[in-house]
């Protein structure tokens, strides 16, 4: 069951201007209940104008989307309540940040929803071992922590929240690689641990390809595919010439195959490259398994 739907869905800026633009250009989309997405594309490409139709930010200029089943853009939708069921992190989440303490800033979300004490503080206390945030730090004022914990503490404000739907627009940006692996590996657990969808915007094919079970991607205001992540770097040559920077190891790949060597086409992470390269061993050599 899709729990996200849209149909021909359009979004124009400043029409009628000289600087009218069509951002989201008759979009058809589902996106299935606990799916695990990554949506890419160049930028303005329109991947964050689209995603912030989910929960009503945006009204599209025409066409309809559906959350749940419900449409969200007929007249007297709560637009309240589908803001708790689909919750948007958006880039450099920690300038949102403004309580005194890690403890209170996490605790905004639920208490909005009219979450009594005992689950606001169980939430904020499973959300924060998530994330990776120590319970010490809890009662901290989140001023004093570094760049990556704040990241955290504002990814953990809107999680805490339980969402249906978790949207994230470009969550590592800035960040130095050790701190993007981190914060991709604990949205990775959150998935786990919820069941709930994911979604992950990012100009990045490397980050996507490290957690996305299925990857969205946009160029020129339309979608180009959506489906499996293998699928989708199978077609690294397409990718390349829309302006996509796929996964080092993808283009390694591709080159053993313009070099006649009949080896697969959608390896995209490192483990997955070690058994593609080992199976092709072993049937160049079955007897031995690839040794010499």
């Amino acid at each position: 069951m899709s729990v996200i739907k849209t149909e021909n869905l359009t979004y124009t800026y400043s029409i009628g201007t000289p600087f009218e633009k069509t951002a989201v250009d008759n979009v058809s989309i589902e996106i299935e209940e606990g799916a695990m997405v990554g949506i890419i594309g160049h930028t303005g490409s329109g991947k964050s104008t689209l995603i912030q139709h989910f929960n009503g930010l945006v009204r599209p200029t025409s066409g309809k989307v559906f959350i749940d089943g419900q449409d969200i853009t007929q007249k007297g939708c709560n637009l309240r309540d589908i803001r708790f069921k689909v919750g948007l992190v958006f880039q450099y989440p920690e300038y949102q940040i403004f309580e005194e303490t890690v403890y209170k800033d996490i605790a905004f979300g639920p208490k909005n929803m009219g979450l009594d004490d005992e689950e606001t503080d169980r939430r904020i206390r499973e959300t924060a071992e998530i994330v990776g945030l120590h319970k010490d730090s809890l009662q901290k004022s989140p001023f004093e922590l570094s760049g990556g914990q704040k990241r955290r503490v504002a990814i953990a404000g809107v999680m805490a929240m339980r969402p249906k739907v978790l949207v994230l627009d470009e969550p590592v940006a800035g960040l130095d690689p050790k701190g993007r692996d981190k914060i991709l590996s604990q949205i990775r657990d959150y998935h786990k641990h919820t069941k709930s969808t994911v979604l992950l915007v990012s100009h990045s094919m490397e980050d996507v390809a490290k957690f996305a079970e299925k990857i969205l991607v946009m160029n020129k205001a339309g979608i180009f595919c959506y489906d499996d992540t293998p699928k989708v770097f199978a077609r690294a040559g397409e990718l390349t010439s829309m302006g996509l920077e796929v996964p080092q190891i993808t283009r390694v790949f591709n080159r053993l195959r313009a070099s006649g060597i009949n080896i697969r086409d959608d390896v995209y992470t490192v483990e997955f490259a070690k058994k593609t390269i080992l199976s092709y061993l072993r049937d160049l050599n079955p007897v031995t398994g690839g040794a010499d």
